[in-house]
Parts: C-alpha cells; sequence; structure tokens
C-alpha cells in the first residue's frame, strides 16, 4: 500500500545581481535535465547591467550524470510519480518567486525563462499558479501537452510570449516544432518565434534582443 507524508523540504536558487530599488527587470531562469543553477545561471552574465536581477532555481531531484560518482545534475521531474514532482516544483517556484518579489519594487517587470525541460517546468508555473509576470520565454522546449487549455489562455492572453530555437537543434524536430504549434493554437497563443544558427544552447544575442524588447 503507498503511504504519503508531507514535510519541509530544502532547495536553493542562484542569482545575479542585487535585490534592490534600482531593479527593473528580474528574469526567473529555469534550467534543463542534468543541469546545476549555478552553471546555467552564467549564460545570462551579460544582463549584469545594475538594472536586471537574474534568478535560476534549482530542480529539487539531483543525481549523478555518469554512474555512481563524478558530476552532477539536477531534473525537475520525471515519469515515476509525476503529479507529485509537478505540485512540489510549482510550490517551490511559488515560494522562490514570493521570496525574491518581496525585496522589488512593485511594478519591476517579470520575465519568466525555461530552457528544454525547463520550458514545460516554466510553462506549467506560469498558468498553473498565481504568479504574475510580463514575459515568457521557452527555449529549445515546448509547451506541455496537459496545460489546461481554459487556464492557459487566460493567464496567457496578454502576455508577451517568445519560443526560441537553435536551427541546428538535435532535440526540437520538426514533429516536436509542429506539437508546439497544435498546443500553442489549442491555448489561443502565438509565440514570437527567435531562431539563430546553434544547436540545443543558449545565444548571447538572443537573450540581448529579447532583454531590450520593450
Amino acid at each position: 500500500m503507498e503511504n504519503r507524508i508531507s514535510f519541509q523540504f530544502n532547495g536553493r536558487y542562484e542569482t545575479i545581481g542585487e535585490p534592490s530599488n534600482n531593479i527593473e527587470h528580474v528574469w526567473f531562469v529555469c534550467h534543463g535535465h542534468g543541469q546545476l543553477a549555478k552553471y546555467f545561471i552564467k549564460k545570462f552574465e551579460l544582463l549584469n547591467d545594475g538594472k536586471h536581477l537574474i534568478v535560476a532555481p534549482e530542480g529539487l531531484y539531483r543525481y549523478y550524470l555518469d554512474g555512481f560518482t563524478g558530476r552532477v545534475g539536477a531534473t525537475w521531474m520525471t515519469k515515476e510519480d509525476r503529479a507529485s514532482d509537478i505540485q512540489n516544483y510549482l510550490t517551490f517556484l511559488s515560494s522562490v518567486y514570493d521570496q525574491v518579489k518581496s525585496k522589488l519594487k512593485p511594478d519591476v517587470k517579470v520575465t519568466l525563462l525555461g530552457f528544454s525541460q525547463g520550458a514545460a517546468t516554466v510553462s506549467r508555473f506560469a498558468t498553473q499558479t498565481n504568479v504574475a509576470f510580463d514575459r515568457l520565454v521557452l527555449w529549445a522546449g515546448i509547451f506541455p501537452p496537459d496545460l489546461p487549455p481554459l487556464e492557459s489562455q487566460r493567464k496567457l492572453s496578454d502576455k508577451e510570449c517568445f519560443l526560441v530555437y537553435g536551427l541546428n537543434d538535435q532535440y526540437l524536430t520538426e514533429s516536436r516544432i509542429q506539437e508546439q504549434s497544435d498546443i500553442a493554437e489549442q491555448i489561443q497563443v502565438t509565440p514570437k518565434v527567435l531562431t539563430f544558427g546553434g544547436e540545443h544552447e543558449m545565444n548571447d544575442q538572443i537573450i540581448q534582443q529579447i532583454s531590450m524588447t520593450p
């Protein structure tokens, strides 16, 4: 017989920048499968201008990337006990958001960005919690197929959405892009598509381009 228990859990997140009244933009960035926040956040160092605060929560589940020792990565969820993992990370992300936002001006502009597996993570965060945000960026990933259509449509209807990917991305195949289009049509969202000549990776020029979007 399966049993469950709730208990206090400790998670971590990385930041670039210091919370202050000078911060005009805060980016919450979710890494991909097998990454760690302390390395992923370095991709956003170019935004460290005193007006941006970058916040990178880390997936709650860490593991050895190869065997039983060596490099460690983190993941947001697996297929096992999936619904529970999703609810746990939504609670975690909401706690990080509330803690960070409490230190900033109320009118700070909020960008939610997810890379690869983090794209599904941040999509659920945007549509299945009460998080207030201005911009949603899915990078090398797509909307997950289990988004609630009506709630997602309501939460995203007035938001700026981007789909970003490298033209040589080995994971974002033509069928995956079509799946993204189908889900976006279902929830009545038309993301702006930005591409670059790269693979499954971040790109400085695109980050800068998004940051300069009014």
